[in-house]
């Protein structure tokens, strides 16, 4: 593994030409660092880290920083290594990767699986990528919009296919999510695909994106499922096999160790919490 060439030489990078959707890559790398930085950190993300140190651009704006964004990456975490544990010559899929360090935290949990990386974003993102993380002969890049299915050709399917959409499904159009879905079921046989969604309520009432501090507002999010809503896939999704409705991982303190999983799992309040949702395809 290759380390990066620093790009600017003596400083940092400048991530400022990043904007829109693109520039939720730096909020949810800004809670991932500083989660994995905490004395009682709830994810092991050194290169998540190194990254912050690494780039010029006022992280402060975000204002949150707070666990949830690490535990979704728990989430994910465990669902890619069940899957590369039964498949370890597998080809993950990354789309929308964004600054997300998945591929480290899952090489230093699984050293001796051979998976393949297949990460798909747009051209910023995929040059910052570029500049800033190490090379591995095992990661293909493609700068494109995971809305274009001609990545679908790229995909080696012979020992199985994770696919990863970390944050990427609520920011498109209803149309284009379920399109996405439908795409990959009839396309990936056997193989798994992880997302996540916000509550429904966010959709409902916050049309114009949740305002995180008083100089920034997240993006808006058009698309939501409820769990009952998302089991219903099975049934009108051709070639989705099962639906699973993933736990929220155990973080730190009482709230987001005991209450907040608790929260999650507790029946009648399961339609008004978000989702980490993962697919078989049959």
């Amino acid at each position: 593994m290759e380390q990066p060439d620093g790009g600017d030489t003596g400083g940092k990078i400048d991530a400022g030409a990043l904007t829109g959707v693109s520039e939720t890559a730096l909020l949810t790398l800004y809670g991932r660092a500083f989660q994995a930085g905490h004395p009682q950190a709830i994810l092991d993300d050194p290169m998540a880290i190194r990254l912050v140190e690494s780039i010029q651009f006022d992280f402060e704006k975000f204002g949150r920083k707070g666990q949830e964004m690490a535990l979704r990456s728990l989430a994910f975490d465990r669902a890619a290594v069940e899957y590369l544990t039964a498949h370890p010559r597998a080809t993950v899929v990354a789309l929308a990767e964004g600054l997300q360090t998945t591929f480290w935290r899952l090489t230093e949990t699984l050293p001796d699986a051979e998976f393949r990386w297949l990460s798909v974003d747009f051209q910023p993102i995929v040059d910052l990528r570029k500049r800033l993380l190490p090379t591995d002969p095992r990661i293909t890049y493609l700068a494109q919009s995971a809305l274009d299915y001609s990545w679908m050709e790229r995909v080696d399917t012979t020992h199985g296919v994770f696919i990863t959409a970390e944050g990427l499904l609520m920011y498109l159009a209803p149309e284009e999510s379920m399109g996405l879905i439908t795409q990959c079921a009839s396309r990936f046989a056997g193989g798994q695909m992880i997302f996540d969604l916000p509550p429904v309520l966010v959709k409902m009432f916050a049309k114009k994106g949740l305002r995180s501090s008083k100089r920034y507002r997240v993006p808006p999010i058009p698309f939501s499922l409820t769990p009952n809503q998302l089991q219903d896939l099975a049934r009108t999704v051709p070639g989705i096999r099962a639906v699973h409705d993933l736990p929220m991982p155990a973080g730190r303190g009482f709230l987001f160790g005991k209450v907040f999983p608790a929260f999650w799992q507790f029946t009648p309040t399961k339609q008004i919490r978000g989702a980490y949702t993962l697919l078989e395809f049959g």
